[in-house]
């Protein structure tokens, strides 16, 4: 991060309004319960923070996507339930994100945490209207971007906002930037980093970062069978990016000239089709059957991949291995995810599926740093600048 920011360490607090974007996008049951308060729990020692520094927190964030329209559905209510329940106090969930009846609850309740509605019910928030950040900068005095899975979006709640108020990180931006920051800056080796998911488009700005610090990158989910077939090897109808063919082929030569081992995997377990009920089986990387396709590594490249994860001292993943969500092809997924759980390095895990996979398996708690930004996680290690951050206050 250059410079660096300020967070709500470096400023008086007290007896202030806090406007803060936090991420409260969780998964909700068909009853409207939450499902996974991973976010809202990230949020907890900021909001703590300001509570004990004697500022009020006035928290705002979006829930799915409602397209600029108001959906029952999505309203806030759930998400203030859980998180009252995980403070411990109660928490004042608004009907709204603007106007005089915010304005007048904010002002009614100043001992309270108080909980905006979906900020995206307002086509003002994505448009990055300056009148909408207006009026969400007039209900505070100080602005606190927590938020960092949308740091990378330049919308009124994240950008516009800071841009008309003092504005600073809270503590969970804080960490997710120092993290991440110090992956590529000075990572104890060996450095291991595992990289599946369906595209190795969205994968290889982190993969020329990677190229710079990486000892080793394992690779598997969709986008190795673009790698393996800009290295020669049939694929079967296994997913490829052919425009991504000569790209990769370019990536393999720049990493050989580094040293860095980039590894596919040695088989596969595939199907005769993309279905839960597909038949399956066992196949090296080089026997992919004409009409079959690779839903998950094998148990050989498992058993490497291990072998390597075991002897690392720093390990990044992002993106499962195959389809973890159907039972047989979770395997590749579950133990590369178990491995990495049991190995003594630093496991940086950089959201997203990587995440749901986590916790689908009950290993969340055993990694060393989970991100809560899949997409703002990979453009920070592109080396790209995030917006929402940029226009925070420098030290």
């Amino acid at each position: 991060m250059n410079p660096p920011k300020k967070s709500i360490r470096d400023i008086d607090l007290d007896g202030r309004k806090v406007l803060v974007r936090v991420d409260f996008n969780v998964p909700l049951d068909k009853d409207r319960n939450v499902v996974d308060d991973t976010r809202i729990k990230g949020a907890l020692p900021t909001i703590e923070y300001l509570v004990d520094h004697g500022a009020q927190p006035i928290l705002v964030s979006h829930l799915g996507r409602p397209k600029g329209q108001l959906v029952e559905s999505l309203r806030m209510t759930p998400v203030g339930k859980r998180l009252s329940e995980l403070l411990g106090k109660p928490v004042v969930t608004l009907k709204e994100s603007i106007g005089p009846r915010a304005r007048e609850a904010i002002e009614k309740n100043p001992d309270s945490v108080i909980l905006l509605e979906n900020v995206r019910f307002y086509p003002g928030e994505k448009e990055n209207s300056p009148d909408f950040a207006r009026e969400l900068a007039g209900l505070a005095d100080i602005y606190v971007n927590d938020a960092f899975g949308t740091s990378h979006r330049a919308h009124a709640s994240t950008v516009g906002v800071a841009q008309k108020m003092p504005a600073v990180m809270g503590l969970l931006v804080e960490k997710e930037l120092e993290t991440l920051g110090g992956l590529l800056e000075s990572p104890e080796h060996p450095f291991v980093a595992v990289l599946g998911g369906n595209k190795v488009s969205d994968k290889l700005g982190v993969i020329d970062s990677l190229l710079e610090v990486a000892d080793t990158i394992m690779t598997g989910g969709g986008m190795c069978f673009t790698i393996i077939k800009s290295m020669g090897l049939e694929i079967g109808q296994s997913i490829v990016e052919e425009d991504q063919v000569e790209q990769i082929s370019q990536t393999m030569k720049r990493a050989r000239k580094k040293s860095v081992r980039v590894i596919v995997p040695i088989d596969f377990v595939v199907a005769d089709r993309f279905d839960v009920n597909a038949s399956s089986k066992i196949v090296p990387t080089e026997s992919i059957p004409q009409g079959w396709m690779g839903l998950d590594i094998g148990p050989a490249t498992v058993e490497k991949y291990c072998q390597i994860l075991k002897e690392a001292r720093t390990i990044f993943w992002n993106g499962p291995m195959g389809v973890f969500e159907w039972p047989k092809f979770e395997n590749g997924t579950k133990s590369v995810a178990g491995c990495i759980a049991s190995s003594d390095a630093t496991s940086i895990v950089g959201g997203g599926d990587s995440d749901a996979a986590l916790h689908n398996f009950g290993l969340a708690g055993r990694m060393s740093f989970l991100s809560t930004g899949g997409g703002a996680a990979m453009r920070l290690l592109e080396g790209k600048k995030l917006p929402a951050v940029e226009v925070l206050m420098d030290q």
